[in-house]
C-alpha cells in the first residue's frame, strides 16, 4: 500500500526519533540537561563507547558478532599505559603500540574464522575471557596504572580555543554544503535520502560549536571520533573494500560467486575493528588517567553493541552506516546521562537502555522479515 510505512523506512527514522524524545523529556524533566556543560560532558562520554560502537558495526556489516571489543579496548589501553608510564616510552610510540596489538587480536580471531571455520560468537566469546585475563597479566599486582603523560592527558583533556572551533564548524558546514550539491547533481530521482545527513552535519556543526564554545570549547577527543566516523563512513561508501563488505554481508555466497574475496574481507574488518576497540580504550584512558581491572568491561562491550544497534546497523548484516555508532551511542548516553540528573537507580538505567534496544532490534527484525518474505514468494515452484 502507498500509504503504508514500511518497517525499513520505520527502522530508519526511530533512532532520530528516540533521541528526540529522549532530549525532550530530559530537558523537561531537568534544564541543567541542555545546558552547555552538560552537553560537552556528554559527548565527552560517549566518545569511547562510540569507537567501540563503530568496531561493532563494521563487523555487523559483514554479517559478524565481535563480543570481544570490550576487552580488547581494556588490552590494548593497558598495552599503551604500561609502555608509556613503567616503560618510559613516547606517548605517539605507546600509542601505536597498542593499536598494533588490536590488529594482532583481529588478526587471531580473523584466523579462526576464516581458516579453521569457528563461528565469530565462538571465537570472539572466547577472546573476551582471553584478552580480559591478558589485561590483568599486563596491569599486574597493582591492577591500576595511572596516567601521567602529558599527551596521553592531552588527547581527552585539550579543548580547541573558541575561534578554532568556529573555522571548524566553517570547514565542515563548506564540506557539507559541496556534498550536497554534488549529490543533487548526481541522484536527481531521489537525494533526499543522501542529501539530509549532509544537511543535519551542515546545521549541527555550527550550533555544536556554540555549545561547546559557551564551555570550555571544542573537545580534542570528540574531534578524534567524528575523525574516526567521518573515515568510516568514507570507506564504507567509497572504497571497494567498504562494498564487499557489504556485499559479503549482504550475501557472503553471493558475493563469492561474484569474485569477492570474502575471506580477506573479513580479515581486514576484525583488524580494522579491533584497531577502533582499542582506540576507543586510549580515549577511555586519557579521559579517566588510569587503566584499571574494570577497563574494557563487559559493560562497555554491551553498551557498544546496544549503541550499533539502536543506531540503526542490522544484526542480520549487509545495512547500516557508519553514522549510527553516533546516533546510537548519542541515544544510549542520553538516556544514562538525563536519569542520572534526575536521580534514578542503576536498575532503572538498565531497564530503560534494554527496553530501547528491545524496539531496536524489534524493528530491525521485522525490517530484515520484509526484505526476505519478497524473495521467498518469488523463489516458489511454479511462480
Amino acid at each position: 500500500m502507498s500509504g503504508s510505512v514500511s518497517p525499513a523506512r520505520l527502522g530508519r527514522w526511530a533512532p532520530p526519533a528516540a533521541l528526540a524524545v529522549i532530549w525532550l523529556v530530559m530537558s523537561l524533566s531537568n534544564p541543567r540537561f541542555l545546558s552547555a556543560v552538560n552537553l560537552t560532558n556528554l559527548m565527552l562520554q560517549i566518545v569511547a563507547v562510540g569507537a567501540v560502537a563503530v568496531a561493532v558495526v563494521l563487523v555487523l556489516l559483514i554479517g559478524e558478532i565481535d563480543l570481544s571489543v570490550g576487552a580488547v579496548s581494556g588490552f590494548g589501553a593497558a598495552v599503551t599505559a604500561v609502555l608509556s608510564v613503567k616503560q618510559d616510552w613516547p606517548a605517539v610510540l605507546a600509542i601505536l603500540a597498542g593499536l598494533a596489538t588490536g590488529a594482532l587480536v583481529g588478526l587471531a580471531h580473523a584466523a579462526m574464522v576464516t581458516r579453521v571455520g569457528v563461528p565469530s560468537f565462538v571465537v570472539t566469546l572466547a577472546g573476551l575471557l582471553t584478552w580480559q585475563g591478558a589485561l590483568l597479566l599486563v596491569l599486574g599486582d597493582t591492577g591500576t596504572v595511572n596516567i601521567d603523560d602529558p599527551q596521553l592527558v592531552a588527547i581527552a583533556g585539550t579543548f580547541l580555543a573558541p575561534a578554532a572551533g568556529w573555522a571548524l564548524a566553517a570547514a565542515v558546514t563548506a564540506g557539507a554544503v559541496l556534498a550536497i550539491v554534488g549529490s543533487l547533481h548526481r541522484e536527481r530521482d531521489r537525494p533526499a535520502r543522501r542529501v539530509w545527513p549532509w544537511v543535519v552535519a551542515g546545521i549541527g556543526a555550527p550550533v555544536a560549536a556554540a555549545v561547546f564554545n559557551a564551555d570550555r570549547g571544542v573537545p580534542l577527543a570528540v574531534v578524534v571520533f567524528l575523525l574516526l566516523l567521518a573515515g568510516g563512513d568514507l570507506m564504507v561508501r567509497r572504497t571497494k573494500l567498504g562494498r564487499h563488505a557489504v556485499a559479503t554481508g549482504s550475501n557472503a555466497s553471493g558475493a563469492r560467486r561474484a569474485g569477492i574475496a570474502v575471506d580477506r574481507i573479513r580479515l581486514v574488518v576484525f583488524m580494522l575493528a579491533s584497531v577502533l576497540a582499542v582506540t576507543g580504550g586510549i580515549l577511555a584512558a586519557s579521559r579517566l588517567l588510569a587503566v584499571n581491572q574494570s577497563s574494557g568491561s563487559t559493560d562497555l562491550m554491551l553498551t557498544a553493541v546496544a549503541a550499533a544497534a539502536i543506531g540503526g546497523t542490522s544484526l542480520f548484516g549487509g545495512r547500516g552506516t557508519v553514522w549510527s555508532a553516533l546516533l546510537g551511542a548519542l541515544v544510549v548516553g542520553s538516556l544514562a546521562n538525563g536519569l542520572d540528573l534526575m536521580g534514578a537507580s542503576s536498575p532503572i538505567r538498565l531497564i530503560a537502555t534494554g527496553l530501547v534496544l528491545a524496539v531496536a532490534v524489534g524493528l530491525d527484525t521485522l525490517a530484515h522479515r520484509a526484505e526476505v518474505t519478497p524473495f521467498r514468494e518469488h523463489s516458489r515452484p511454479g511462480r
